[in-house]
């Protein structure tokens, strides 16, 4: 699995918007050639997670477009050895089976099977010679924190000029471009070459076999075989079956602690707006940097309560807002897949209270709700009906403790939030909490908060007043802000 690193058969073509020189993991000889149809080799011997299965079945439900789509940009610039990247591209794959897992029914029953294989398109220069692309995605936000990024989420001015702004549309097509649930594959990558000595890799993925964490596996997988590493290899584990055993085992008690704290969410007051959307659809991203530190407490827990806090000061006495919190075990640590579970979060933020108050009451909440990651709220509460969001508010939060991986010989960076042009709900925050600083990628449905500037604003000041002096009350605080 982790030998040598063949050659891989190089597509070549230019790329012209109607295609592009293509290889497949099978292709490489780094990984056998899994086509739909020998599929039964492994169907029925991994279970679904509750998480795939929810997913899969809201998918089939409900209208979700790309919002479960997860993009990711890798920008080469240098001497790129593009057979060795493209070698690495399907040395991951061979790595991790997830990736070319699909969600099927066998006997009644959802299972994970392989599914087709995963394209490796090379996309080069148009036949006039210019780039035909550029970077996608928005802004990562002003030096000072300020909100930025256009309405879509497209650059707003390309570095490069005009030359550069072709393959912004041919990145974003990748990234809409539809998944076949059934057949796969789920995921794919895409080489652009925008320029002399410059590529772009294109990775994008369906969130049933990928999270936020898989991010940081995958790039640094990638590296290690470019670089002619060896990866020691992974354990085989089946999380769907363990996963159902913790489940059972905790069950009881988390219907127990949900009975008197869920119930079905009405709206949630935004700016004089009321938000009651959970499902998804087409969206924009702000994008917001901060620095949100308050000795005792952690950066996710002074971003979850100045939420908590700007939503009560926008008229909601009792505020509900979803956490995706990672149920990945210790024996999952470096596998890729989902390990995801959306849990909610409640409070009553008081007037009097201090924000540093309320915030340490929060944490002691998010204390009790950690304590029941494992379980899915439609476990413990059978009767919820499939949405693509819990609540209309939502909050994604990973922390990366080490620096983009190195590709040798290559200057090379990340792009970790790549916008996938959607949102679930009507307002999702997705925050990295890097070696760089704290992104947000505020992410909204446009119809449902039209006035998305001012709340990244609002939140803005709000993290600066709090950290500044977390000893005031809500209440001064919300009157320095939205006065």
């Amino acid at each position: 699995m982790t030998g040598g690193i063949p050659a891989p058969r190089e597509g070549g073509a230019a790329f012209t918007g109607q295609g592009a020189g293509e290889v497949t993991a099978g292709e490489t000889g780094a990984a056998p050639s899994l086509r739909h149809e020998v599929t039964l080799t492994r169907r029925g011997t991994h279970e679904v997670t509750f998480t795939q299965q929810g997913m899969w079945v809201t998918e089939q439900a409900v209208k979700v477009g790309t919002a479960y789509h997860m993009p990711l940009l890798v920008h080469l610039n240098g001497a790129l050895d593009t057979g060795a990247l493209l070698a690495a591209c399907a040395a991951v794959v061979d790595r991790h089976p997830m990736l070319r897992d699909v969600v099927a029914e066998v006997d009644d029953e959802l299972r994970l099977v392989p599914g087709a294989e995963i394209p490796v398109r090379r996309a080069t220069g148009s036949p006039d010679g210019s780039p035909s692309g550029s970077p996608t995605g928005s802004p990562v936000g002003s030096p000072s924190g300020s909100p930025t990024g256009s309405p879509d989420g497209s650059p707003s001015e390309s570095p490069d000029g005009e030359g550069a702004a072709g393959v912004d549309a041919a990145v974003r097509e990748e990234i809409l471009r539809a998944f076949d649930l059934e057949h796969g594959p789920l995921a794919r990558f895409t080489l652009f070459e925008t320029g002399p000595g410059r590529h772009l890799l294109v990775f994008v993925a369906h969130h049933l076999i990928f999270d936020g964490q898989s991010k940081d596996i995958l790039v640094r997988d990638l590296a290690a075989f470019y670089n002619g590493e060896r990866p020691s290899p992974l354990p085989e584990i089946d999380h769907g079956r363990s996963e159902r055993d913790r489940v059972a085992a905790m069950l009881p008690a988390a219907k127990e602690f949900w009975a008197p704290r869920w119930r079905d969410p009405g709206e949630t007051v935004l700016l004089g707006r009321a938000l009651r959307s959970r499902r998804a659809g087409g969206g924009r991203v702000l994008r917001l940097t901060a620095d949100p530190s308050v000795p005792g407490l952690t950066r996710f827990e002074v971003l979850l309560a100045a939420l908590h806090v700007l939503l009560s000061g926008y008229g909601n006495a009792e505020v509900t807002t979803a956490v995706d919190l990672s149920t990945r075990p210790a024996e999952a640590a470096d596998h890729i897949g989902l390990f995801v579970n959306e849990l909610p979060v409640a409070s009553t933020p008081s007037p009097e209270a201090t924000f540093r108050e309320f915030a340490t009451g929060l944490r002691a909440e998010l204390r009790q709700v950690y304590r029941f990651r494992q379980v899915p709220l439609t476990r413990a509460m059978p009767r919820i009906r499939p949405h693509a969001a819990l609540v209309p508010v939502s909050v994604s939060y990973r922390t990366r403790h080490e620096a983009d991986p190195v590709f040798t010989g290559l200057d090379a960076s990340v792009e970790w939030t790549v916008f996938n042009h959607a949102v679930r709900g009507a307002l999702h925050l997705q925050c990295v909490d890097g070696p760089g600083g704290l992104t947000v990628s505020l992410r909204h449905d446009p119809e449902a908060v039209p006035d998305a500037p001012r709340v990244a604003d609002d939140l803005r000041l709000l993290l600066e007043r709090a950290t500044h002096d977390p000893d005031l009350p809500l209440k001064e605080i919300l009157n320095q802000i939205l006065e």
